[in-house]
């Protein structure tokens, strides 16, 4: 695909609303139907051009950790809630020093309530009852902020705008888990996610992290079943599989670009074995394309989530061999860029006993540490620790 022309918004303007919407959607891809539209009685509104604030921007005084971030993922909940002092000292007391903070979650819900004229107020749930004591928190105890924005996974959004979506039957589409998605290939959705990512920024968060930023997994067995609007990536040589990787590294790019102004980084999770294909043809994403384009590049490696890989079997019991492997991959691949980004890995913290009985073990200090030391001796200083109830394990010595 050509490049494509974005619109650039005066920086003066106030940002105005957005939308409701109706209902239908896609998801995941798994073989599964998709499941009956909800219907919205709301009205629907209209998505507003992302407009700049910079009245409201909050510059908060926490600067980017000198020996790179070590960080933990906090869900809307944990951040809201009581938990949060015990992860709070987690951090302050250990080497650890950023927190990954779902601001946009997997439903596409924001977790904390925007004024209520805001057009994101009716899909916002209290969970951070109070977003700038929160920050200010943050600040106070020198933790990095890092803002989780789950993009094209938007089960929300595909509801109440279907046409935004893929629709099967005339239905959203749903994958087993009960999950939809919405279009990569729609600039309307990109500026949706962005224009979200502008007021994190605004809210004094120094990193905007972009989470599901594919198209569902196995697209490609349904590409032809579902209907769905390919926006400005129709017509052209570009194959399916090229087509949805330009769309993919297009919004990246345009999230870059549209962030730019408001000096944070731009970061983007991934699947590990990204890096060791061209790319992953169904899902659209070229760990490559897209890492020239962020900041800061977050593969998801958990040994768990492999296949037997790397010659190793049996992945989750071995995790400081898993995790070597990987590095030695990740780093050949990033080498290769004129202006690699910063490579931060989401590593294992968790049990993943649904594995089965010989397929797993459980994680504790010993795990953690021997994927933190792998790491380290292929040259990666910077990691982010996944634990989805945000319980990780006491004792990590997270500098081995």
């Amino acid at each position: 695909m050509g490049k494509k022309c974005y619109i650039l918004i005066p920086f003066c303007l106030l940002v105005v609303l957005i939308m409701s919407i109706s209902a239908d959607a896609q998801s995941d891809l798994s073989n599964v139907k998709e499941h009956p539209q909800k219907q919205n009685s709301k009205e629907a509104l209209q998505l507003p051009e992302s407009l700049v604030r910079f009245t409201t921007h909050t510059s908060l005084d926490i600067p980017y950790p000198e020996d790179g971030v070590r960080g933990i993922y906090v869900t809307g909940n944990s951040a809201g809630g009581q938990r949060f002092d015990s992860l709070v000292n987690l951090v302050s007391t250990t080497d650890l020093n950023a927190m990954v903070i779902d601001i946009k979650e997997d439903h596409g819900y924001l977790t904390y309530r925007p004024e209520e004229d805001s057009p994101y107020y009716d899909i916002s749930k209290n969970y951070i009852g109070d977003i700038e004591g929160l920050m200010k928190r943050l600040e106070e105890e020198n933790i990095y902020p890092i803002a989780r924005i789950v993009v094209f996974k938007d089960t929300e959004l595909a509801e109440k705008k279907p046409e935004w979506s893929f629709l099967e039957d005339d239905k959203v589409w749903k994958n087993n888990r009960n999950e939809a998605f919405v279009n990569p290939f729609l600039k309307e959705v990109w500026e949706y996610n962005v224009d979200i990512a502008k007021k994190a920024a605004e809210l004094g968060f120094k990193e905007i992290q972009f989470d599901y930023v594919r198209f569902p997994e196995g697209f490609e067995r349904r590409d032809e079943e579902l209907r769905y609007d390919v926006g400005d990536y129709s017509g052209g040589d570009g194959d399916q599989i090229q087509k949805r990787v330009q769309a993919v590294t297009d919004f990246v790019a345009f999230s870059r670009e549209e962030l730019a102004k408001y000096d944070v980084d731009v970061s983007v999770d991934i699947f590990g074995y990204a890096a060791t294909i061209k790319e992953a043809p169904g899902i659209g994403q070229n760990f490559s394309k897209i890492s020239e384009n962020v900041d800061v590049i977050s593969s998801m490696i958990y040994p768990s989530h492999w296949t037997p890989y790397f010659n190793i079997d049996k992945p989750d019991l071995y995790p400081y061999e898993l995790t070597k492997e990987y590095a030695k991959v990740e780093n050949e691949v990033l080498g290769a860029l004129d202006n690699p980004p910063i490579s931060r890995p989401w590593i294992q913290d968790f049990t993943a006993s649904w594995l089965g009985q010989g397929n797993y073990i459980p994680y504790g200090v010993e795990e953690v540490e021997a994927q933190i030391r792998a790491l380290n001796e292929q040259g990666i200083s910077e990691f982010l620790l996944w634990n989805a109830g945000n319980s990780y394990t006491e004792g990590v010595n997270y500098k081995p």
